[in-house]
């Protein structure tokens, strides 16, 4: 039975770092897992040992107190290629959605951009960050988090004097501010479901 409860908790620290993305301390991850600190330091080690095996591309970086979820360095050149032949190629549509977003509703964190998406988005966060579209920030009310935000090159190229210029900004800002009221009388983080219900709000409203 403690076999078996072991091997959840590594499933959920496996998931847990991949959601997350960023570097995460390791009294996070306890409190994520509901654990105490030296058994969340136990799974991590017990995970780090199962990722050495050479059938497995990931494993943790270990700096201090945090802990990341990373590519093995054998795999660096692939990986190199593949970047750069996605950077050479046009955004995707899904790459367009996510830029739209922080453009919009930026400064916004990566996990408001994947609950209004739906999807993990780190990938695609990272691929506009070396394209120069996007830049991020530490959050100040969150330790390793970041807010993401389009820089001032991008803005420049369309043309706009700031954000405020952009096509019905306003209209997103009402839509936004709208969200998140309800976020804050639901007390939840903000789903796809929230900006749909703020959007029919706006459409039904007096011109």
């Amino acid at each position: 039975m403690e076999t078996a409860n072991n091997d959840g908790k590594l499933a959920e620290l496996e998931a847990l770092l991949f959601i997350h993305g960023e570097p995460m301390t390791q009294k996070k991850i306890a409190a994520v897992l509901n654990v105490e600190v030296s058994e969340a330091r136990s799974l991590i080690g017990a995970f780090q040992k199962k990722l050495e095996s050479g059938e497995r591309g990931l494993t943790l970086l270990l700096d201090g107190e945090n802990v990341q979820f990373v590519t093995k360095p054998q795999f660096g050149k692939i990986l190199e290629k593949f970047v750069k032949e996605e950077l050479s190629e046009e955004l995707t549509p899904a790459s367009l959605e996510s830029l739209a977003i922080i453009v919009y509703f930026g400064p916004i964190s990566r996990n408001r951009i994947e609950y209004i998406r739906g999807v993990n988005s780190i990938f695609i966060l990272r691929s506009l960050l070396l394209r120069g579209l996007v830049e991020r920030f530490p959050d100040p009310e969150r330790p390793n988090a970041y807010l993401y935000k389009p820089t001032f090159d991008f803005l420049k190229h369309l043309g706009l004097e700031g954000k405020e210029k952009l096509p019905e900004y306003e209209k997103f800002q009402s839509l936004l501010k709208a969200f998140e009221s309800q976020i804050e009388i639901a007390g939840a983080e903000s789903t796809p479901a929230g900006f749909a219900a703020a959007e029919k709000k706006e459409n039904q409203s007096p011109p």
